[in-house]
């Protein structure tokens, strides 16, 4: 049995999923119906960039979600649902709300307008150069959190991706002020990200407030494929547990590795990544062995099935 990941923030590329665009009516109809919601030419910046747009929050979110959702039509289309038919469903941060659409508790352009203000609020969430995220490689979630303890480090732990990949959110003074205690404490690497606030932090409280009011005008519903939630790695298919979750996603910390390790409690033994990159692939085989992993990036990895 399988399971599908969505990636979310920093997975993205020039020129992602154009290969499907330029192969499949399905892809191109897909785009088309994202950019009809949104107003937005997510073709062109994807292809050129111009302004480094693709880097930009605002833009960033709806172009993954975008490349990602129309990676997953496509394979629905080509390969059929009963080939792939997966049994649970998860997604990092904005992949969650990919997850949502593949299984159907999302539409399309609901999701689309939706993930369109959910990058503008995280975007301009908080004064421009004044906080951010940084990854730390060599210490688990908890071994960071001791550290940011004993040292009264005005930081918290955005995203637990691996047991050695930990993603902190600051001010970026405090940031800078923390990076010697990790590494004195014996992590291997600090690595500044390129984003544009301190995501999934209480910076986020505020965003998350308005994002929870636009989430409420828009319709949900029950569905027969589960997904794991960020904000608690629990398994749903009861709207209303997926929506508080989701409701909470913005401004807390992103569970991935708990949320692999409920994968590894069901009978799943196969997953699947569909989207931009391959890095949910590296993250999730340095936190288990269990599953084989399929990443579907390129028109050339549907050979795999």
């Amino acid at each position: 049995m399988s399971a599908i990941v969505f990636p979310g923030q920093g997975s993205q590329y020039v020129n992602m999923a154009m290969d499907f665009n330029k192969s499949f009516q399905i892809s191109r109809d897909v785009f088309d119906e994202i950019e009809d919601s949104t107003g937005i030419y997510i073709r062109k910046i994807i292809t050129e960039n111009q302004q480094d747009k693709l880097n930009q929050t605002n833009f960033t979110q709806i172009a993954v979600f975008s490349s990602s959702i129309v990676i997953f039509q496509t394979l629905l289309s080509e390969i059929g649902s009963i080939n792939i038919n997966p049994k649970i469903m998860l997604g990092h941060s904005l992949g969650e709300y990919t997850a949502l659409v593949a299984n159907k508790t999302l539409s399309l352009k609901d999701a689309s307008k939706l993930i369109k203000i959910r990058g503008e609020l995280m975007h301009s969430a908080i004064k421009a150069n004044t906080s951010g995220m940084a990854a730390i490689i060599g210490k688990s979630a908890n071994e960071i959190e001791v550290i940011i303890k004993n040292n009264n480090l005005d930081i918290v732990v955005a995203n637990d991706n691996s047991p050695m990949q930990v993603v902190v959110s600051g001010l970026i003074e405090n940031l800078k002020l923390s990076e010697d205690y990790f590494l004195k404490n014996g992590a291997k690497r600090f690595v500044k990200l390129n984003v544009s606030s301190a995501f999934h932090s209480n910076y986020m409280i505020e965003a998350q407030n308005k994002l929870i009011k636009e989430i409420d005008q828009i319709k949900f519903r029950d569905s027969k494929i589960p997904v794991i939630s960020n904000y608690d790695a629990s398994i749903n298919e009861n709207v209303d547990k997926i929506l508080f979750a989701l409701k909470k996603q913005m401004a807390n910390k992103v569970k991935w590795t708990d949320s692999i390790k409920k994968l590894e409690e069901t009978d799943i033994n196969k997953v699947i990544e569909i989207g931009p990159s391959k890095v949910l692939s590296g993250l999730i085989s340095r936190i288990t062995k269990k599953f084989d992993i399929i990443s579907i990036d390129k028109v050339t990895d549907l050979e795999k099935f």
